[in-house]
């Protein structure tokens, strides 16, 4: 027998065989039969794919000048990630060396460079924690070289010449909230656009808002790549190949720097002088938009300095972007901000009242004050002023005319629609010619913030029932038949706030009540009026320009529909408005000014709010007999349209023609030549 010491020794040489012939076999199959596979994990071992940025495409205005330029610059950035691997206090000795570097606080430097979690105030960055995350775009050569010769002392510090965002304002001109803002790229939105990352934060970025984010796909480009080899070390050996990014394209706009400066300087000067007179207003807007469509000027008070934007905002800064105190700056009140357009509603009263068999030869009865459905309604301001054209109601705009009609119209309007609870009910006959004219729905603007505003419809007022009878706001709840002012409301609310009630008819024929409007749709509405009655979807932008300085696309302002309402109704609308500044309600803020030079015509608007002081409105357009451009401002917690309003209107004409001392924007009322092939 075999002992059994060398029969354990026999099995260890079978199993070490085994191991062997294993490990050799696996060798082989290694060397010989994956050589291909192998090669390709070598190869890519000794390359690296750099995504090489594209410059961001600028926006100009209508003559070419920049409104976002993209300028060369040195750019000081932290990459965290690599930072935290090559320190062991999680790179807080590299920043207390960086920051007096650079000019700034340790506190200032780290907040930038924390990331925005839950509950962490701005300054933060917002984008991929693996991303270098610029701190400062404006340091010296010196300050650059200095980092770069000290890599060991700032370890994950990179200082690189890239594209930094620009804002010139040309002419002193400053649509902020028109040209929006970037902001670091998320990963959804990397997926969206079908873009890499470049691994440079300067270039990650995309449009949030304004014409940035409209059009940030043109304006981004396309990256591109560049293959390098590297040694063992990680260095590189060379270059291997290359693809060249496409930079963005340029977007030229059809504003005016000048009468964009114009405009937001007669904003503000309106704006003090109510304050000056007591009132608190903090907010307002003011357009110039041509009779095709085309926005020349777009303000919104108050504004701000884009440029806080490029490089890293911070908490007091945010708290003014979006502070209800400060009037919240960021947001465009030309196209987001929803008002009570007052008497301005009542061109369009106007042509329902026309619609409905009402004569625009007829007499109207303006008395001072009548009385529907057991409230008393009063004519604003004014005594019995006896009976009236519809021309004459537009001058001196009488508001008894319009109530009379709104209930006259609300009782011949299939009645029995108004007190039911129905999804589907018919739309009322006024309300149907107020969204003809644009109300209550988005204008197609080339901007991606809008409101739609309010026109009160039977569907409106049963969805508004329905959200806030039982939730929402609670009626049911809260509302008491015998409490407080606000409870009695509530009160009649849970019962019947589904019914259309000939109170909310007579007031709403006046502008007010539920109806809101934006800015933007009360001048596109009196461009249809101006022009003839084609309303359009009004555009920014005017053409996009690749980098070689050609036409990519033409965007023009594309037609919606023409109004439902005859040519010589929309004449008879018109030659009114003019009496409204020589005789009327605006009289007064234009007196003296040279209408034989420039026929303006125009409606004040007055539209008044429990417990604020009223929104002062007012569209215009000019010149009378052909139109050309239309003005508006409106200024809330301001008072009467010819206090506020009317006189900054009149400030716009006269900086747009050169009246009154003034130098003209656009002599003789002519823009700039436009891209070939486009339209003004």
């Amino acid at each position: 027998m075999i002992p059994a010491s060398r029969r354990r020794l026999f099995v260890l040489y079978l199993l070490v065989a085994a191991m062997v012939i294993a490990l050799g076999g696996r060798l082989w199959y290694l060397q010989v039969m994956d050589t291909k596979q192998l090669t390709q994990l070598a190869a890519a071992n000794q390359t690296r794919e750099i995504v090489v940025p594209a410059v961001r495409g600028g926006i100009l205005d209508d003559t070419g000048q920049p409104l976002v330029d993209n300028q060369t610059s040195l750019v000081v950035s932290v990459n965290m990630s690599e930072l935290s691997q090559s320190t062991t206090d999680d790179g807080q000795s590299v920043l207390r060396r960086l920051a007096p570097l650079l000019g700034m606080s340790y506190k200032l430097l780290s907040e930038k460079v924390r990331l925005c979690t839950k509950g962490v105030p701005a300054p933060c960055w917002t984008g991929s924690p693996y991303q270098p995350i610029p701190v400062d775009d404006q340091v010296s050569v010196r300050t650059a070289l200095q980092i770069m010769e000290e890599p060991s002392r700032f370890p994950g510090i990179t200082a690189q010449v890239q594209p930094v965002v620009q804002y010139p304002m040309p002419d002193g001109a400053n649509p902020a909230q028109v040209l929006g803002y970037l902001q670091p790229i998320t990963q959804q939105e990397m997926a969206q656009e079908h873009l890499p990352e470049t691994g440079f934060a300067g270039d990650d970025l995309v449009g949030q808002a304004g014409l940035e984010a409209q059009y940030n796909t043109a304006l981004t480009g396309r990256p591109g790549t560049q293959t390098v080899s590297v040694n063992a070390a990680g260095d590189v050996t060379g270059t291997l190949g290359q693809t060249p990014p496409v930079n963005g394209d340029t977007l030229v706009t059809s504003i005016n720097s000048k009468v964009q400066a114009l405009v937001q300087t007669a904003l503000a000067d309106a704006v003090a002088r109510s304050r000056a007179e007591g009132n608190d207003v903090n907010q307002g807007a003011a357009i110039v938009e041509t009779t095709t469509g085309r926005i020349v000027a777009m303000a919104s008070y108050p504004d701000y300095n884009p440029s806080v934007w490029t490089n890293g905002i911070s908490e007091s800064e945010f708290n003014y972007l979006f502070g209800a105190a400060s009037g919240t700056p960021v947001i465009n009140w030309a196209t987001q901000g929803q008002y009570a357009p007052g008497s301005t509603f009542k061109v369009t009263s106007t042509a329902a009242a026309v619609a409905d068999g009402y004569s625009l030869d007829g007499l109207y009865a303006c008395p001072a004050s009548i009385s529907i459905d057991g409230q008393t309604f009063i004519n604003d301001g004014n005594p019995s002023l006896g009976d009236m054209t519809f021309a004459q109601a537009l001058i001196q705009s009488c508001d008894t005319v319009y109530y009379n009609i709104g209930y006259q119209m609300w009782q011949t309007d299939d009645n029995q629609a108004n007190f039911e609870a129905n999804p589907k009910a018919p739309v009322q006959k006024m309300q149907k010619m107020e969204l003809a004219w644009g109300f209550g729905q988005y204008t197609g603007v080339d901007l991606p913030e809008e409101s739609t505003g309010t026109i009160p419809t039977r569907q409106w007022l049963y969805t508004l029932w329905k959200d806030n009878a039982n939730t929402g706001e609670d009626w049911c709840k809260y509302g008491k038949a015998n409490g407080s002012y606000v409870q009695q409301i509530e009160y009649d609310n849970c019962q019947n706030g589904f019914e259309w009630e000939p109170g909310q008819a007579a007031i709403a024929a006046i502008g007010q009540g539920y109806i809101t409007v934006t800015p933007l749709q009360l001048a596109n509405a009196y461009v249809a009026l101006a022009n003839g009655g084609t309303l359009y979807a009004p555009k920014i932008g005017e053409a996009l320009l690749s980098p070689a300085g050609t036409v990519v696309q033409r965007i023009n302002p594309t037609v919606i529909r023409h109004l439902p309402v005859s040519s010589s109704t929309l004449a008879y609308i018109r030659s009114a408005l003019q009496g409204v500044v020589t005789q009327g309600t605006a009289a007064g803020a234009f007196a003296g000014f040279p209408l034989n030079q420039v026929c303006v015509a125009g409606k004040t608007g007055t539209a008044q709010i429990m417990g604020k002081v009223a929104t002062s409105v007012f569209p215009s357009f000019a010149p009378c007999q052909n139109p050309k451009y239309v003005v508006v401002v409106m200024l809330p917690d301001s008072g009467y349209g010819a206090d506020a309003a009317a006189p900054a209107v009149r400030q716009i004409w006269d900086g747009i023609y050169g009246l009154e001392g003034h130098k003209a924007a656009l002599p003789g009322g002519e823009l700039p030549t436009a891209i070939p092939g486009g339209t003004r």
